[in-house]
């Protein structure tokens, strides 16, 4: 019975002994090279029969004892080159122990340490820097708010005596003379209370005769006789009394009507008529009187009228 029976069979004969005759040819031509005497390993040793020893020769054989030792020939040692010299000093070589490692760990410790409490002591400044800045500003402040509410009230305060100096100039100033009082009044360059015994001491006047009534119609205005006036009706349902400071002229006419003085207890829809009223005023002319006398006069309303 024979191997191969086939034509491919024999072809994978053929092909299979090319290969393997190809692979030892290699083997032989690129194969791992060897060496010869082969390599040893391991650590070689000096031979030698003694722990000690010194010199340069090398015994071939176990040396003879000795009682004294063996002179070495003198070997000159070789000059070695003289050190350059470094502008920088060569650092010392230091060997740290562990008492080195825990003081520089304490060391280490400490500095962070003492810039925590650094870091502390800058934050606690700011705070307190801070604090005492706002405070500062709050109390600056509040000496401005306080220094200008006082001078508001200085500033109310002298207006308000003013006004009253110039409410008591206009009203004729202090009362009739009795001998006992003191003061001066009056539009003159001589001391003294101008006007007259049986006058008024609340007109502003200081000529003509005193007029007659209860002078509640244009007091004030004593000398000049009884105004003729027009009563104009308001345009609201309302009651109530207005006091108008009126200005007159030597002509006798009102030129000025300012209503809602004090004594007014009426509604403020009444002062537009109360004004026209004032201005509907006329008083005798008088060539003595001054040219802008002040007076008041009092409009009353009601519904019934």
């Amino acid at each position: 019975m024979g191997y191969f029976k086939t034509k491919h069979q024999k072809h994978s004969a053929r092909l299979t002994t090319v290969i393997m005759l190809l692979l030892i040819l290699l083997l032989f031509i690129v194969g791992p090279g060897y060496m010869d005497p082969p390599l040893e390993y391991g650590v070689a040793v000096n031979f030698g029969t003694t722990d000690t020893g010194s010199g340069a020769i090398q015994p071939k054989k176990p040396l003879a004892s000795q009682s004294t030792p063996v002179s070495e020939p003198v070997v000159e040692p070789v000059k070695a080159a003289p050190p350059v010299e470094s502008s920088e000093p060569a650092a010392a070589e230091e060997v740290l122990t562990s008492e080195d490692l825990e003081s520089i760990a304490i060391k280490k410790a400490e500095a962070e340490t003492a810039k925590l409490k650094a870091d502390a002591d800058a934050k606690v400044k700011a705070e307190t820097e801070a604090t005492a800045k706002a405070q500062a500003e709050a109390k600056a402040k509040a000496d401005a708010e306080a220094k200008a509410e006082e001078e508001r009230l200085k500033k109310e305060a002298d207006i308000k005596a003013k006004k009253k100096q110039e409410l008591d100039a206009l009203m004729g100033g202090i009362g009739t003379d009795d001998g006992t009082d003191t003061g001066s009044e009056g539009d003159d360059d001589t001391p003294g209370d101008k006007g007259q015994l049986n006058g008024d001491p609340y007109a502003p006047s200081y000529f003509g005769s005193p007029g007659s009534g209860n002078g509640g119609v244009g007091y004030g205005l004593n000398g000049r006789g009884r105004p003729s006036k027009t009563k104009v009706i308001p345009d609201c349902d309302e009651e109530g009394k207005v006091v108008v400071e009126i200005h007159v002229n030597q002509k006798g006419n009102v030129v000025k009507a300012i209503p809602g003085k004090r004594g007014t207890t009426g509604d403020i829809c009444l002062y537009e008529a109360a004004k026209k009223t004032a201005l509907t005023h006329k008083w005798p002319a008088d060539s003595k009187a001054p040219a802008k006398q002040i007076g008041f006069v009092i409009v009353d309303f009601s519904v019934r009228q």
